[in-house]
């Protein structure tokens, strides 16, 4: 299963492209039981099975983009069929391929847009998706009052662990509001199902608010965050 990803640490830089990318219409999609995908991060993953090597392949040669779709509860019963998967998932650009001498690879995806599968295809191993994009609105900043509540949370969050100095490179004042809260979405350690309400929040504000609801449960909950959202 290709759940072998150690994600960048957060304030690590990046490469980036200043021009949208263009995303086809069509795309290979990588259903993950424990992984979600957001806009401007990026993931690291280990490739190794024979349909997912394939993927990789084609999508190199061919458009560049992967669509990462979380897997639904019950997908054990059917892995190496098509098991259902939530209907948003986000587009990956193939940021690099490192091919290794066994058929494997390491590829690092660049989190570009939401998207929402509108039909699938089964014509090769893996599943490919005919997908509309969901952009949010144009907003990258956060009112005040919101950024203020997030970050006051965040900071009472991290006074109960021991990996705070980790997280100082979020509170640069160079990072955008839009990339903080995508980054905080990625990196908090919370359910699958709980990362999939984050990305399907309709704005910047209402994810951020989601995520300043989720952070609260998780100190009022010593068992962690389970069966929320």
């Amino acid at each position: 299963m290709q759940t072998d990803h150690e994600r960048e640490q957060p304030g690590r830089d990046q490469p980036h492209s200043a021009t949208p990318f263009p995303i086809p219409a069509r795309i290979p999609v990588f259903p993950l039981p424990n992984v979600v995908l957001f806009p401007k991060t990026y993931l690291p993953l280990h490739i190794f099975e024979p349909r997912y090597r394939a993927m990789v392949s084609d999508a190199a040669m061919s458009g560049q983009c992967i669509g990462m779709a979380l897997l639904k509860d019950g997908w054990e019963t059917d892995y190496y069929g098509h098991p259902p998967v939530f209907s948003m998932g986000c587009v990956g650009r193939l940021a690099s391929v490192q091919s290794l001498a066994d058929g494997r690879s390491n590829i690092l995806l660049q989190g570009l847009e939401r998207f929402e599968i509108e039909r699938e295809w089964y014509d090769h191993a893996y599943r490919e998706a005919t997908i509309s994009i969901t952009v949010r609105s144009t907003e990258t900043s956060l009112d005040p009052t919101v950024r203020r509540r997030l970050f006051t949370t965040l900071e009472s969050y991290l006074r109960s662990r021991d990996d705070a100095p980790t997280w100082q490179e979020f509170f640069r004042e160079e990072v955008s509001d839009e990339i903080f809260v995508n980054t905080l979405s990625t990196y908090l350690e919370c359910t699958p199902l709980e990362k999939q309400f984050l990305l399907e929040a309709d704005s910047l504000h209402q994810q951020a608010r989601r995520l300043s609801d989720l952070i609260e449960f998780m100190m009022h909950d010593q068992s962690g965050a389970k069966g929320w959202g």
